[in-house]
């Protein structure tokens, strides 16, 4: 069976969608990536659709409850690489991808994620502190 690739990165996930999404793909994906976050403890998760040169109304979903399967398991979605006839598409078919955070390339998004799902550096600091 076909399966996407989820690379761990710290406490982040990778995913490079590098081929063409079908239904199937798309909720072996979804459960896969969930099943990841739940056993690695991830914090983010980017997923480059680049690639994509379509996105239709049920992948589109399909990223969604990604996403909001991932803030339930306490990670945060970053999708990067969106072409402009995909957002064009997914504005035309009234889809507002909530929950997910966009991003221009994987730079941008792991900067994102890796910013915003790092420790508070003065928690720690307090916790040293202790005597």
């Amino acid at each position: 069976m076909e399966r996407i690739p989820i690379l761990r990165m710290g406490n982040l996930l990778l995913v490079t969608i590098q081929v063409d999404m079908h239904d199937k793909l798309a909720l072996t994906l979804q459960d896969d990536l969930t099943a990841k976050i739940a056993d690695l403890g991830a914090k983010g998760v980017l997923i480059d659709i680049s690639s994509l040169e379509i996105v239709d109304s049920f992948i589109g979903r399909t990223l969604a409850n990604i996403a909001s399967m991932a803030r339930v398991l306490d990670a945060q979605t970053v999708v990067v690489g969106m072409q402009p006839a995909v957002a064009i598409t997914l504005v035309e078919l009234g889809m507002s991808l909530p929950g997910i955070r966009t991003a221009l390339n994987v730079e941008s998004g792991m900067e994102y994620l890796q910013q915003t799902t790092s420790p508070d550096l003065s928690e720690e600091a307090d916790v040293d502190r202790e005597d």
